[in-house]
């Protein structure tokens, strides 16, 4: 009995022993803390800043308005320039319409006045022309009146029943009557051709062209409304550039003097570096945000751990004063002396830290955790290996 108690005491001493040891020699972080990139929100321009009081720590959510910068005395020279041309081309542009205007009423009356004409003008030949045939037909009558006459005068000349005189003054007749038949046929002819030529459009006559004087100025004045249609069209085209090149100098001149702040993260405000009032200069930073969704943990180890650990590598996150752990792998492996990989992050290394080696951890479920996502600067260990009395913590968690 003495010797079976004297096996399980050894045993357990045995156990407890490795149990100790294996507690001991697990590879485990000497410090961990929660991380988070940091965003520093600069100037666009120089000027005026008016920026909302905002406490530290302050959650802000990504495109949410933090302020704004004014600069009353942004350069707008050239948009005024600009808008001066603007207004030069849009009188002309005016002008060329009323003097388009005014020269189609004009046409519009001289079509008028040119259409009456024509009609008149065919009326008053036609009417000559009735005139001319009418002479002409009477004319003809006398030239049968007159040869009749003749032949009556010949006859009694020959019997001696008339004298000459009267045989001489009958054959001048009909010589008479034939010429004013064959003028009155002339002007019954020219009458017709001027008829046929006005039906045309085409009028004939003494003093004047083939068109009346309101058809010249007709064609005068077309000649100008295309030639204004052409201007009118180019200065349109210069108001529409002229348009488009004010619109990008207001663009440009609005950037210059009004320029809005906007968080482009999700996170908290980490550090306010310029004040409500302040002139600032362009590029100038102002305000320091935590990107929440950035979190990581950063932590050190000893050499020894240190060298075991690969990129991939399954670790276990457990936050001081709260009993969760979460679960992570290893994303960079920065060795001794990391400090310049800090200089984007929130939380800086200490001195001990620096002293150690690095080790970045990722771990998701912790992004996920409403209360954990953005507790930068919470503390608590990281342990790489199996301990035996893991699924102790497991149970009790």
């Amino acid at each position: 009995m003495r010797l079976t108690r004297l096996i399980i005491g050894a045993l357990l001493v045995i156990i407890a022993l490795f149990l100790i040891a294996g507690e001991q020699l697990a590879g485990a972080s000497a410090d961990a803390v929660i991380n988070a990139r940091l965003t520093t929100i600069r100037a666009p321009i120089a000027g005026q800043l008016s920026i909302e009081r905002r406490a530290l720590g302050t959650r802000v959510t990504e495109g949410e308005a933090l302020g704004a910068v004014g600069d009353p005395f942004a350069d707008n020279v050239r948009l005024h320039d600009l808008l001066q041309q603007r207004d030069l081309v849009t009188a002309e542009v005016a002008r060329l319409k009323e003097t388009l205007q005014a020269i189609e009423s004009t046409v519009a009356l001289l079509h008028d006045r040119s259409t009456a004409y024509r009609r008149d003008r065919i009326r008053q030949l036609e009417a000559e022309l009735s005139s001319s045939r009418s002479q002409a037909s009477v004319a003809a009558a006398r030239v049968d009146e007159a040869k009749a006459a003749y032949s009556r005068s010949r006859q009694l000349n020959e019997r001696g029943l008339e004298t000459s005189a009267t045989y001489e003054r009958s054959q001048a007749a009909q010589k008479v009557a034939a010429l004013e038949l064959e003028d009155a046929q002339q002007r019954a002819a020219a009458s017709e051709v001027s008829l046929e030529a006005a039906r045309r459009g085409t009028f004939l006559g003494d003093g004047y062209n083939d068109a009346p004087y309101s058809e010249q100025q007709i064609s005068e004045l077309s000649l100008r409304l295309t030639e204004l249609k052409a201007n009118l069209k180019a200065e349109e085209s210069k108001a529409q550039s002229l348009g488009q090149r004010i619109a990008s100098e207001r663009l440009r001149v609005n950037r210059l003097s009004s320029a809005q702040l906007a968080s482009n993260v999700h996170g908290s405000v980490w550090e306010v570096l310029a004040g409500n009032g302040e002139t600032v200069q362009r590029g100038q930073d102002i305000m320091r945000l935590v990107d929440c969704r950035s979190t990581i943990v950063t932590l050190s180890v000893s050499e020894r751990v240190y060298n075991r650990l690969a990129q991939g590598d399954r670790a276990m996150f457990k936050v001081s004063g709260d009993g969760r752990s979460f679960e992570g792998s290893v994303t960079r492996l920065a060795g001794s002396g990391a400090e310049t990989i800090y200089r984007n992050l929130a939380i800086a290394p200490s001195k001990r830290h620096l002293g150690r080696y690095d080790v970045t951890l990722l771990v998701p479920a912790l992004r996920e955790d409403e209360g954990l996502s953005c507790a930068i600067g919470r503390t608590g260990r990281v342990f790489f290996e199996a301990r035996p009395f893991d699924f102790i913590r497991s149970f009790c968690s």
